[in-house]
């Protein structure tokens, strides 16, 4: 019976993603399997050397050129390659839980600092508001008050012009009486 292998990868143009996506693969792939160190690049590097017919003495060394040769292929313009193994993919998993998990983090401070912002800005312009409201009820008093003083005013205006006519007449009528009164009036009679 012929038993079917699994190829240790494939070219990454296979799965189904943009350029940009396929660049942040590529990109993270590289990291996650560079930083990964000893445990699970010694098991990518384990189960390819046992497939090539080779002993562990060179595991580490040829996890780096695998894992640098599966992602920087396309970021030569080359087509990269994504590692099937376990050990590979569990690696690419992780890094990816960790990336999107300080992400989310990123959002969730990026909202809270939006959310402070926002009530900062949203009780700034409840105190403007209040001060409007407030400058805006002193300027009405203060027409309302002008207003009485206009009506004010035209009262004293009118008083004044009736008290003027009477102090005429009085003085015309003194005139008059002490004999001052205007040359002619009253003298030609007598």
């Amino acid at each position: 019976m012929p038993t079917t292998t699994l190829p240790s990868s494939i070219p990454d143009s296979q799965l189904g993603l943009s350029a940009s996506e396929l660049a942040i693969l590529r990109q993270h792939q590289q990291i996650a399997l560079s930083s990964a160190g000893g445990s699970s690049s010694t098991h990518y590097a384990t189960s390819t050397a046992s497939s090539r017919g080779r002993g562990h003495v060179r595991s580490s060394a040829s996890t780096s050129r695998a894992a640098s040769a599966a992602s920087s292929a396309g970021t030569h313009g080359g087509g990269g390659r994504l590692l099937l193994d376990a050990g590979s993919l569990a690696v690419l998993g992780s890094h990816f839980e960790r990336l999107m998990g300080a992400i989310q983090g990123r959002v969730d401070s990026l909202t809270a600092q939006t959310q402070r912002s926002v009530s900062s800005q949203a009780g700034r312009a409840q105190t403007s508001i209040a001060a409007a409201d407030a400058e805006i009820a002193r300027f009405r008093e203060i027409l309302r008050q002008i207003d009485e003083l206009e009506t004010e005013f035209d009262k004293v205006r009118h008083i004044r012009d009736i008290v003027k006519g009477f102090r005429a007449r009085v003085e015309g009528l003194e005139r008059r009486v002490d004999g001052r009164g205007p040359p002619g009036a009253g003298r030609g009679r007598r």
